[in-house]
């Protein structure tokens, strides 16, 4: 497994991250290109080396027209499906902007449709985003752990005045999240630092049992007198590959309804499938007064909470929602595409130590060729999970 740990010794920011990342290795021109998928003006990613007290690290300065439309969720989403960015990307990024939109709305005490993001909407933000989210992915990335984060004095001049630090939308993303007392007075948390913690990773401590293989640091903008204001990345392997089971944590979503129509349970279903949901299932119970409901139950990372308690609130019938975060443990698990007598298709592979590896058809690969051929989608999938067991064996 691929670790990565994210040492915020002086804090995080999104051009860190994305300095961090481009440092230890992430190709800056694929990802300048998956950016500019967006439908927005042309940006460039200016990249360069320095010298930070000593230290070598790459700086980022994404250049882009300045713009005064300020974006709101709505829009940012509409951008991000309009890309060409893969699905898993997309869906990340909607939930940092969903997380940002959120914390602004919490600050200002207004609803989350109203939002205007300002700083946070700029082309600069969407860049950091969207960038950070592929070079972890171009890097291949399994778990990304980090340092807890510092907490420091001072104020800060934004659009609506002067305010303290950490900034307000900050303080939002930042709570739960382990931290420590710092005496500077410089910006060290950004929002979209906070947010990009908040959707890569749920683990935060001490570096993990690992071994590191490389490491990358990324520059901060402002200068601190007894510190380099760099992010240090670090990338490795976990060094226990004996515990091969990964412990996680998943949100869990439930409510019950007993008045919601019989196919309004499609049209959800559709929603949680376009969702970032994990999983979902509809159980029938028996509630009060005897009355027949179904249970619906919600899987999903716990940075993706709050949108699927937003879409749950707003497709069912349902006056509340619970949610908590279980422990669950999950097999290694890699996804690889062979080549078949009907062309391309993908299998699922687990493997527990010691045991002969789990192999899975892609059932959506299956039911393609079968329409594809006119087969038996049963005898696809075997045939496919033949070739893949004599592929494995050899």
């Amino acid at each position: 497994m691929k670790l990565a740990y994210l040492d915020c010794f002086s804090g995080i920011s999104g051009d860190m991250l994305l300095g961090a990342l481009i440092d230890i290795g992430a190709d800056a021109h694929s990802i300048e290109a998956g950016i500019n998928s967006l439908p927005i003006e042309p940006l460039t990613l200016a990249v360069k080396k320095q010298q930070v007290m000593g230290i070598s690290c790459t700086d980022v300065q994404v250049v882009c027209p300045t713009s005064t439309y300020f974006r709101n969720l709505t829009t940012i989403t509409e951008l991000l499906t309009a890309s060409d960015l893969p699905e898993k990307i997309q869906n990340r990024a909607r939930t940092a902007f969903r997380l940002l939109a959120r914390a602004e709305a919490r600050v200002h005490g207004v609803p989350i449709e109203q939002v205007h993001f300002h700083e946070l909407g700029a082309l600069d933000t969407i860049a950091d985003v969207v960038g950070c989210l592929l070079g972890f992915d171009e890097l291949g990335v399994d778990n990304v752990v980090a340092s807890p984060l510092p907490w420091n004095r001072g104020c800060l001049e934004m659009a609506h005045g002067v305010y303290p630090l950490p900034a307000p939308a900050s303080v939002e993303l930042m709570l739960g999240i382990p931290c420590y007392g710092v005496d500077t007075d410089i910006e060290l948390v950004t929002p979209t630092g906070a947010v990009l913690l908040r959707v890569l990773t749920e683990e935060f401590g001490p570096l993990p049992s690992m071994i590191p293989h490389r490491v990358g640091y990324g520059a901060g903008k402002s200068k601190r007198a007894d510190t380099p204001n760099v992010l240090r990345l670090l990338i490795g392997e976990d060094a226990n590959p004996t515990n091969v089971v990964s412990i996680e944590k998943v949100g869990v979503i439930e409510t019950q309804v007993d008045d919601m129509p019989a196919e309004h349970f499609s049209w959800l279903a559709e929603q949680f499938i376009a969702s970032p949901a994990l999983d979902y299932y509809f159980t029938p119970v028996q509630m009060k007064k005897e009355r027949p409901g179904t249970l619906i139950t919600v899987l999903a990372s716990p940075s993706d909470i709050p949108q699927l308690v937003d879409l749950l609130l707003a497709h069912t019938s349902t006056l509340g929602v619970r949610h908590w975060l279980a422990e669950r443990r999950v097999l290694p698990r890699e996804s690889v595409e062979i080549d078949t007598h009907w062309g391309k298709a993908k299998v699922k592979i687990a493997r527990l130590h010691g045991l002969p590896p789990r192999i899975a058809p892609e059932y959506e690969d299956c039911r393609r060729i079968a329409i594809t051929h006119d087969l038996p989608v049963d005898a696809v999938y075997r045939e496919i999970l033949h070739q893949a067991m004599s592929l494995l064996s050899s």
